[in-house]
This record gives C-alpha cells, sequence and structure tokens, in this order.
C-alpha cells in the first residue's frame, strides 16, 4: 500500500502541475532527503545494530540511555543542516535557474529535525521486531498524508504550497512514532532489582556507538546520493524539465525499493543477531531466503517495466514518454541488483562499517561521473546508466569482501526457483500478450491480471523450495 500511495503521490504532481513545477519540487525534495539522511548521522542504523545485540545478552535496561546517546547529537546537527539549507538556498535556486528554488528549500529545512526524529524513533521499533509501527507511520500513514495535501494545493491552484504540503506530515510522523516508541520500551523494560550497577554493565560507551554509526552516516548518505543525487544533477545539467521525466521514469526503482526495504527491515535485526552470535550457517541461510523474497516481490514490478515501459511512462501526462528508454534502463539494472541480494546490508552488520563506507562512495562517485558524462547529451537516460552503474558497485563489491568472513552468493536453489517463476509469468506471458493483443492497455491489464495469479500460485505451490521465511 506504501508503494501505491507513494506512486499516486508522484502521479498527482505530475498530471496537476507543469513539468518544472514538478521537476522544482522532485529536486528540492532530493535535496531535502539527503540533508536529513546527513543529519540523522548514522544514529537509525546504529541503534539497530546495539539495541539488537543489547537484546540477544538480555541487556535492554541500556536501550533508554543508547537512545539518548543516539539522539542528542542527531537533532543538534539535524538543526545545524537546516540552517545551512537556509543558507544555501539562494544559491542553488541560482544553479537551478528558478527563483522559486530558493523558498522550497527554505520551508523543506524547517523539517529536517521531523525526518530524523521519524527515522531514528522508527529503527528502534524495527531493533525491537516491531515493523507495523514503520508500516503504519511511514510507509502509508505519511505518503497518505502528503497525497491528500498535494491534492488539496492542487485544487487551490498554487503551487507555492507545495513543499509545505510534502513535508508537513513529517511532523505527525515523528511525535507518532516516538510515542509508539515509549509503549514498546516500557513492555520490554525488564523488572530488575540489581539497581543502578546493573544499569551500568548493560551501558553502550559512545564512543563505541558513534565509531559504529559515524561511518555508517557518511554511507547512507552516498546511497542516498546514489538515489535522489540524479535528479539534482538532471536538474543542474538538464534543467528541471529533464529532472521531472527522470524522477518519473525510476519510480518503477522505487516501487520496487519499497519490496527492498520490508525485506531488509526484517532481516536486519537477525542478522545482527546471527552475528553477534557467530552463527555463518544462519547467516547463509537467511540471505538465501531474503534474496528469494527479493526476487520474487521484485521481479514482477521490473519484468513489466521492461515489456510495458510506454505504457508505464504515459502514467504521469503528456510530456513523460521522453523517459522509456531511461526506464527500460533502470527495470534492467534493478533485475540483476535484487538477484544480487543484501550483501551489503550484511557487511554493515558484521561492524565492517569503513568498507560498506568506500562501497558506498565509490557507487556515488560511479553515479556522479557517468551523470557528468551523459546527461548533458542524453538526459533522463544517461543518469538511468549512471544509476544501474552505481547499483552495480555496490551490489558486487561486498560479496567479493566478505568471502573470508561468510562466504555468500546468490545462485542457489531458492533464487533460481523464484527468478524462473517471475520470468515465465511476468516476462513470457506479456511477451505472448503483446504478440495477441498488440501493446496497450489490454495487453498489460491480461498480462498483469495472469501474472500475478500465475506467480502468486507458483510461489506458494513450490514455498519450501523457495525456502520462504524470514523468520528462524
Amino acid at each position: 500500500m506504501g508503494a501505491g500511495l507513494n506512486l499516486a503521490l508522484i502521479v498527482a504532481i505530475t498530471r496537476a502541475f507543469t513539468q518544472e513545477t514538478a521537476g522544482l519540487l522532485f529536486s528540492a525534495t532530493s535535496v531535502f532527503l539527503i540533508a536529513a539522511t546527513f543529519a540523522g548521522a548514522g544514529a537509525p542504523d546504529g541503534l539497530v545494530y546495539f539495541i539488537a545485540r543489547l537484546r540477544v545478552v538480555g541487556r535492554t535496561d541500556g536501550v533508554a540511555r543508547l537512545l539518548r546517546v543516539a539522539m542528542g547529537p542527531a537533532v543538534a546537527v539535524a538543526g545545524l543542516t537546516g540552517v545551512l539549507m537556509v543558507v544555501f538556498a539562494d544559491p542553488m535556486a541560482q544553479a537551478m535557474a528558478s527563483e522559486d528554488a530558493a523558498t522550497y528549500l527554505r520551508l523543506l529545512a524547517v523539517f529536517v529535525p521531523f525526518a530524523v526524529m521519524v527515522d531514528t524513533a522508527l529503527a528502534a521499533t524495527r531493533a525491537h521486531h516491531d515493523m507495523a509501527t514503520t508500516v503504519l507511520v511511514d510507509k502509508v500513514g505519511r505518503p497518505l498524508a502528503q497525497l491528500g495535501l498535494v491534492g488539496a494545493v492542487a485544487l487551490s491552484g498554487s503551487a507555492g504550497l507545495l513543499a509545505l504540503a510534502w513535508a508537513g506530515p513529517y511532523l505527525p510522523a515523528g511525535v507518532l512514532a516516538w510515542f509508539w516508541l515509549g509503549r514498546i520500551l516500557s513492555r520490554a523494560a525488564p523488572r530488575s532489582e540489581d539497581g543502578d550497577a546493573s544499569r551500568a554493565d548493560c551501558d553502550v560507551p559512545s564512543r563505541e556507538f558513534w565509531a559504529f554509526a559515524l561511518p555508517r552516516a557518511v554511507a547512507g548518505v552516498a546511497q542516498m546520493g546514489v538515489q535522489r543525487g540524479g535528479v539534482v544533477l538532471v536538474a543542474l545539467l538538464s534543467g528541471l524539465t529533464g529532472a521531472a521525466v527522470y524522477t518519473a521514469a525510476t519510480r518503477i526503482m522505487v516501487l520496487g525499493q519499497f519490496g527492498n526495504q520490508a525485506v531488509l527491515s526484517a532481516a536486519q535485526p537477525q542478522f545482527a543477531e546471527q552475528l553477534a552470535t557467530d552463527d555463518r550457517a544462519g547467516v547463509r541461510s537467511l540471505y538465501q531466503a531474503g534474496t528469494s523474497w527479493l526476487v520474487c516481490l521484485t521481479w514482477p514490478l521490473y519484468l513489466s517495466g521492461l515489456v510495458f515501459a510506454p505504457q508505464v511512462m504515459a502514467l504521469f501526462g503528456a510530456g513523460y514518454a521522453a523517459g522509456t528508454d531511461a526506464l527500460v534502463v533502470v527495470c534492467a539494472g534493478q533485475l540483476i541488483g535484487s538477484a544480487l541480494g543484501m550483501g551489503d546490508l550484511i557487511l554493515a552488520m558484521t561492524g565492517r562499517t569503513a568498507l560498506n563506507l568506500v562501497n558506498n562512495v565509490l557507487a556515488l562517485l560511479a553515479n556522479v561521473v557517468v551523470c557528468v558524462s551523459l546527461v548533458p547529451a542524453l538526459g533522463a537516460t544517461g543518469a538511468a546508466v549512471a544509476l544501474v552503474a552505481s547499483v552495480a558497485v555496490r551490489k558486487v563489491l561486498p560479496l567479493w569482501q566478505l568471502r573470508t568472513n561468510v562466504v555468500l552468493h546468490p545462485f542457489g536453489a531458492p533464487v533460481m526457483v523464484a527468478a524462473g517463476s517471475a520470468v515465465v509469468w511476468f516476462g513470457a506471458v506479456p511477451l505472448l500478450a503483446v504478440g495477441l493483443l498488440g501493446q496497450g492497455t489490454v495487453a498489460l491489464a491480461v498480462s498483469v491480471a495472469v501474472g500475478a495469479a500465475g506467480h502468486l500460485a507458483t510461489v506458494w505451490r513450490l514455498r519450501g523450495h523457495l525456502d520462504l521465511r524470514l523468520s528462524r
């Protein structure tokens, strides 16, 4: 549902406003998301990592202090980041050749601390194996509120309120996330009679926490730079219209990332617990299961995007057909990325955050270099090639770097069965439908209906071979 709401939000923006206005909003919000990731200072990943370890050893008294260790610096950096966004709003607006960009950036800057509050609180709830809060607050509630507010702005005819409509829901989302985290902590609090001595034993030193979190912060900024930096680079190198087209063309990747994030969020605390106990067999088994999930969830989407790229781009309205080639490139790259699994997550959970940092910085560098080389000539398609290159760097390197710790590869039977089912039902069947019915909406509707039914039936029938479980 969250993926659908986010797609609906983008479609509403592209259809209700001009390409220049849509491109401006997408570029400004990309700057906001990169800034919010930077401001978080790696605290969300640090909380998942250390809370999971505290839970494994039964020392949950340390969680409350760990939250204080994480939130103090994160909130301070978030405030400073917001100030910097305000200070540099005018130069950014000049670079984008849009006077309105400065207003958008200043409005978004106010909500950077609330975005950090949402990310850190939800990370702590996931570390307690609570996924419902993340789904309800961040995947459904926030995008639903954004969609409603953007719709109201579209009806009012005042595009100047778009940034406020997009960012405003972060405020109530932050309050709700921390309220729910408080409920989880109160239920999980141990009934200890050992007093302050036992609490001292379970504290995570600030230096240890930030030694883990800060490299993850840089890696997270680099990763967000890959995901969102392309929008900003296209706006700077090819104009706001190109940024709007590129954003629309990469929405299918964002839809797939919701499936990725669901699997990663469920697997992350389990990887942390297994690695804490040196359960290498468990890590390999969970990696295979998680990759099977990724392929089952995302390949149908990307294969459909490959076959029906013109129809997908038509969703966004007139003028977006220019992104068809970019969509094909993105879908092909994401098929490979999903099949390579979550080696980067495992690398981080082993505590080798320096390597994870290097990988993400190299991926960002690849993205920037290819964008600068190709975007002036190819526009959105060049940015799509850059995105695929960066994904390849980030996915392949961890598998090689983990070879001496825990040997991982995605080519086991579960992944092959999952890929085979997706190719048959969302590759072969759509191509047959196109051959019989032509490249149109009828063929798309028939392919999705038949493919979904067939894929679900196959996955259910072969669930034992697929090893589709993340609970160990």
